[in-house]
């Protein structure tokens, strides 16, 4: 019986020849994850356990991202606790205003990120490293704490899904709808604790960007990471960022796995995500009545790349968000603001009645940038869509992908262009 990608990666990390699920393993770890929420609570925890500081400087990245320029004195207090361990831990990779961006768009753009790793990170979607064949997963504080002390973590090995790709995508579909049609399919707990492992010749027509978005939303099916074989693209994009060595990990041929689906991407259709989960999924065109809307968010650790704000700005361009609508762009690090700016994309934002935000997490978990009212709707390329996650317990967050947005802010209510 062979192994999936996912527990191939596991058991040389565990020093194992071969592991099966459900087995009960303790792994090496390349890289601990943390930011400005998560990050004082690890800090903490570690205090207790009196240990001589951490098992690796360079193994370690803490990115303040969430409230980033500060909101309030509280999360002032946050930053200044993970900035002072930093210091005092002398950590390689912290991320200060200026040179900090969403996390997870961030580390791979950095290099930190590449095939064959074992990534934990005090954020749940953490799990979109995957798209470079690592394996990648969000975990506690405590954990964090344990990870940063030990540079190794307790795993349960997963079983897998199996996803087989197959088409290309049409115009205006990216990995968004994609996802958005995997877990409207299978439901936010139809992939729980399990590795969602994406294969198939549809896998060369999504972009990086496509893959990061995919692989980042793996946890929106209760996955326990998302993953991708290492193509010549992947490879390309490890080679442009990093200096890394990476390890390339394959499925055998025999590998064991729970349910397998085909998708032929070249028969999806822009999706919405309606409130109040990310599975409660409907096409454009299953959508008859006309849904206004009074905000529209375009970022986050899902969408904020460079080529979400290419198709936002292709939409965008000479023309004008709806009168009283308001539309926040965020790019997801400094690099993208900057190819953005030198790109003209920031002025087409501008111009059609935008604002552009600095990197940030704000308004995707209700935190600032972006607060919704009672009985306000948002259009939002995030990825949760929760009672309250972007503000009052009564407003309504429709998940959605960059095209989508930006046309829906355009009309005021959800289109696609």
């Amino acid at each position: 019986m062979g192994m999936t990608m996912t527990q191939k990666i596991l058991a040389a990390h565990a020093g194992l020849d071969r592991v099966e699920a459900g087995q009960l393993i303790e792994a090496d770890l390349d890289l601990v994850l943390g930011n400005d929420i998560t990050s004082p609570v690890a800090i903490k925890e570690m205090e207790k356990m009196n240990v001589d500081g951490v098992f690796d400087k360079d193994k370690i990245a803490l990115v303040p991202d969430h409230f980033v320029p500060n909101k309030d004195i509280k999360s002032a207090e946050h930053c200044k606790c993970v900035r002072e361990f930093a210091y005092r831990n002398k950590i390689t990779n912290y991320f200060e205003v200026g040179e900090m961006g969403i996390e997870h768009a961030l580390l791979p753009e950095k290099g930190l990120t590449v095939a064959g790793d074992v990534i934990i990170g005090a954020d749940s979607h953490t799990c979109t490293y995957g798209a470079l064949g690592a394996f990648s997963t969000g975990v506690g504080s405590t954990d964090m704490a344990a990870g940063m002390a030990t540079g190794k973590a307790w795993f349960k090995v997963p079983s897998a899904i199996r996803f087989n790709l197959v088409g290309k995508p049409s115009e205006w579909v990216s990995g968004k709808d994609v996802i958005l049609h995997i877990i409207g399919m299978i439901g936010v707990d139809g992939a729980l604790y399990k590795s969602m492992e994406f294969t198939g010749e549809g896998v060369k027509n999504l972009t990086m960007d496509d893959r990061f978005t995919i692989a980042n939303m793996a946890i929106e099916a209760g996955g326990k990471n998302g993953i991708f074989p290492v193509d010549e693209l992947a490879v390309a994009y490890m080679k442009e960022h990093s200096d890394k060595p990476y390890k390339i990990y394959e499925a055998d041929e025999d590998a064991v796995y729970d349910e397998e689906y085909t998708i032929d991407l070249s028969t999806l259709r822009p999706t919405i995500a309606f409130p109040h989960l990310p599975e409660n999924t409907k096409t454009i065109d299953e959508i008859k009545e006309d849904i206004k809307i009074d905000q529209v968010v375009i970022g986050s650790c899902t969408n904020g790349r460079i080529d979400d704000m290419r198709i936002a700005a292709k939409v965008l361009k000479g023309r004008h968000v709806a009168k009283g609508l308001r539309c926040i762009v965020i790019p997801a690090t400094q690099a993208v603001y900057m190819q953005a700016m030198e790109e003209g994309l920031l002025k087409i934002f501008i111009e059609a009645g935008a604002v552009v935000s600095t990197p940030t997490c704000g308004p995707c978990l209700g935190g600032y940038m972006g607060i919704l009212a009672q009985g306000e709707r948002c259009v939002s390329t995030t990825n949760r869509n929760f009672v309250g996650r972007m503000g009052h317990v009564e407003s309504e967050i429709y998940l959605a992908s960059p095209a989508v947005a930006a046309a829906s802010a355009i009309e005021g209510k959800i289109s696609c262009p």
